[in-house]
């Protein structure tokens, strides 16, 4: 490092950094990500320069600064820095005083570096000591009003001073670097172009016709106004092109989730243009393993199907989604018939921005789906400037089946057996069966034929569940022998082994599952799973809560299970949240309301309790808790039998 950048605190605004590095005291390094995150980083190193104009660490006005902060916000903040120029300083105020000073949530800038617990699937916690969150907030000191804002960047708190901190530019420092960056943002403002304003039609006048010189002139008028006509045409197709609303960009304060530390993406379902129904299980097809392949790289943050596809057929707008499910970046698609071929066209928007980053058609044969979702891919993690090392590309990309046929038929077992009905799970066996015997060496295949087993399993259609689950064994080897980097095979096959009480080669194989795709919502649920019924609660929580996260649209078994976890671990007010949100997402969840009356009967809630065992026999008046306690495999005899104990106080036999 140049021995001129060796200060303790470093405000890089080429990076959009803020780097603290005191000995035996803060080390932070801040990331502000987004055009809000880059203009208050601004407002700080505007700050930190006037007070290093003035030669003390003090007070700072803004008042005096509009032009310059107004620049700031139209520039690096893409209006979304702040407000309009009226609103813009009280924005400022609430924003030092409340939003810059948190560090535990870090509203505006990511925290490099440091680890992060999810609350309730919702909130971001980093861990830091009390007195390191302390030294943060106290850096932001405020005086005056919102309309009369005078802020301090109070770095002596930290027990440095003005020689201690240093602002970066593209190579220089400090007044240097701050006049650079302001000469570039105003070259950058000046060369946009001024929007045109309607001009009201004049009243028509009558004017006797020109003749001679005037005729000259009309014409020397009429090419300025032609030229002044391709230039209104030129702005509008520029605006058309390149500019974007406010209106029309995500806001990451309104986003119901704090953004990841990495690049984070929501693949829509692709939708089917065709006159066939039938392309919808293609079109599904498609969107799913092109969120499985992303899921296998770490460097990503990518949101669940489950999620996604709660989208599916609506007419949503991409800053919508990306509010709702917390992410920056949205891929959105299609599929048309185009001849013998089909016709797919996939675009990834960046929603913080309103901008396309990349676009492209494939006129295909329906037979090359997998080279397509490949291509789809890698465009996509270029585009995000994500580079892999040769083992993650080789781990990543597709080993799929050149039969589409089989590979239709894998599709629709698997919803049907995730749909957990009697019928949809005799016909997910049917289709995985053909599938295998169009395509013998098609790993998923064999996944599909295993999950319809265990399905079958839990549903009681096994006439001998040990059986069942020995073939399910059998199966889920088979789809690591024929492509072990394939998560859910060892994930699968880990929680089977979990229902054959075989505890020990369960937690390697799920282990194995997380490391082959960290993002998968449902690699990391059934690895939180695993670690239940282990007797390992305290660390399910944090799985479950990561799983959530990655699918903040979750299925009611994953908020079931989190309350089970919860629940085993005395925090009852917290489980019974989550089931019921689950009971009301769908009433007739037997498994639900059966947690819920062991959860109250723990509580000592017996009222409740009796209440919520009721709704579990006017579902299933045949339940029986002998038949419930053979199912659940918990390591720990005493843990299951204080469940099985509530349930039965609860009025349930």
């Amino acid at each position: 490092m140049d021995e001129k950048t060796k200060q303790a605190i470093k405000i890089d605004l080429s990076q959009f950094k803020l780097h603290i590095h005191l000995k035996h005291k803060t080390e932070l390094t801040l990331h502000f990500d987004s055009p809000s995150r880059m203009f208050y980083l601004a407002v700080i190193a505007l700050v930190v320069n006037e007070m290093k104009k003035l030669g003390k660490i003090t007070s700072i006005p803004l008042q005096e600064h509009s032009p310059l902060l107004a620049l700031l916000n139209e520039t690096i903040g893409g209006s979304a820095g702040s407000s309009d120029k009226e609103h813009l300083l009280p924005r400022i105020y609430r924003k030092w005083k409340d939003a810059l000073p948190d560090l535990e949530n870090g509203p505006l800038f990511k925290v490099i570096g440091r680890k992060k617990e999810l609350e309730d699937g919702v909130g971001k916690t980093y861990q830091f000591t009390e007195a390191e969150k302390d030294s943060w907030a106290n850096l932001f000191e405020y005086k005056g009003s919102q309309e009369n804002v005078r802020l301090r960047f109070s770095i002596d708190k930290l027990g440095a001073s003005l020689n201690d901190v240093v602002i970066l530019y593209e190579g220089v420092q400090n007044g240097e670097a701050w006049e650079r960056f302001i000469a570039n943002l105003k070259q950058k403002e000046e060369k946009k172009p001024e929007p045109i304003e309607h001009v009201p039609k004049e009243p028509e006048v009558q004017v006797a016709p020109p003749t001679g010189k005037k005729i000259a002139l009309l014409k020397r008028w009429q090419w300025v106004a032609l030229a002044i006509v391709l230039i209104a045409a030129g702005l509008t197709i520029w605006r058309g092109y390149f500019y974007t609303p406010p209106g029309k960009v995500a806001s990451v304060e309104r986003m119901a989730f704090p953004l990841p530390d990495k690049p984070s993406i929501a693949v829509l379902p692709f939708a089917n243009m065709t006159d066939d129904p039938r392309q919808e299980i293609f079109c599904d097809g498609l969107s799913e393993e092109i969120i499985t392949t992303l899921s296998k790289i770490p460097k990503l943050f990518v949101i669940a199907r489950n999620s996604t596809f709660t989208y599916k057929g609506k007419s949503v707008k991409v800053q919508q989604v990306a509010e709702e499910l917390g992410v920056q970046y949205v891929l959105e698609g299609s599929v048309r018939k185009a001849g013998e071929q089909i016709r797919i066209t996939a675009q990834l928007n960046d929603a913080l921005t309103g901008r396309h980053l990349w676009a492209e058609r494939y006129d295909r044969n329906p037979r090359d789906i997998f080279i397509i979702q490949d291509e789809i891919t890698t465009h996509i993690i270029t585009a995000l400037q994500v580079k892999l090392t040769e083992g993650e590309q080789a781990r990543v990309f597709s080993k799929g089946t050149k039969n589409l046929d089989a590979y239709t038929k894998v599709m629709e077992a698997r919803y049907l057996s995730y749909q957990t009905t009697i019928e949809g799970n005799i016909r997910a066996r049917k289709l995985a069966e053909e599938a295998i015997s169009l395509d013998p060496h098609y790993a998923v295949a064999y996944r599909a034929l295993a999950l319809a087993t265990i399905v079958d399993v839990w549903l009681g259609l096994s006439k001998d569940p040990q059986e069942s689950l020995k073939k399910c064994i059998e199966l889920y080897k088979k789809v690591i022998a024929l492509d072990d980097s394939f998560a859910l095979g060892h994930t699968g096959l880990g929680y089977t082994l979990v229902m054959m009480r075989r505890y020990d080669e369960a937690i390697a194989h799920v282990e194995r599952g997380l490391e082959l795709e960290p993002n998968s919502a449902d690699v990391v649920y059934v690895y939180a799973n695993v670690l239940l019924y282990l007797g390992r609660q305290e660390e399910s929580i944090h799985f479950f809560q990561s799983a959530i996260r990655l699918n903040p649209k979750p299925p009611n078994t994953y908020l079931r299970h989190y309350a089970v976890a919860l629940r085993d671990v005395g925090r009852y007010e917290e489980a019974t949240v989550q089931l019921k949100k689950a009971i009301e997402r769908e009433p007739r969840d037997i498994m639900s309301h059966v947690v819920l009356a062991s959860t109250y009967s723990m509580m000592g809630r017996e009222k409740e309790a009796h209440e919520a065992a009721a709704e579990v026999l006017k579902i299933n008046p045949k339940f029986s808790l002998e038949q419930f306690a053979k199912i659940h495999p918990y390591k720990d005899s005493a843990t299951k039998d204080r469940y099985i104990d509530s349930l039965r106080k609860a009025g349930l036999k």
